[in-house]
């Protein structure tokens, strides 16, 4: 193949791949990929202070909505480094969507046994 035909393939596919990703991959994992914790201890720690999938969900989409230290579950340390995260600009639909996924990743009840 022509090294033209092979980088338009190329950017092709990975356009294709960014815009199939769904909300979860797209919004939450590239920007947490630069963070030292990861998006399955954030989860933990949700999961600890929320208890279960309908609080979880809703403590996550209120500090998406509305981000500020006193509601943050991370750390003090975390946040004094790292800071608050910046408002969303996110739909409501993006959120459930991206939040929903996120669950059903790192979800722990089905894997246990």
């Amino acid at each position: 193949m022509k090294p033209i035909l092979v980088a338009v393939l190329l950017i092709s596919g990975l356009s294709t791949h960014l815009s199939s990703a769904d909300a979860y991959e797209r919004h939450c994992v590239e920007c947490h990929k630069e963070l030292p914790t990861s998006l399955q201890r954030m989860f933990m720690r949700y999961l600890l202070v929320y208890g279960g999938e309908e609080n979880v969900k809703a403590g996550l989409k209120h500090y998406l909505k509305y981000p500020i230290k006193e509601i943050s579950v991370m750390s003090d340390l975390f946040t004094d480094n790292y800071g608050i995260k910046k408002k969303t600009t996110l739909s409501d639909r993006q959120i459930d969507e991206a939040l929903e996924r996120y669950w059903e990743r790192f979800k722990v009840l089905d894997k246990l046994k």
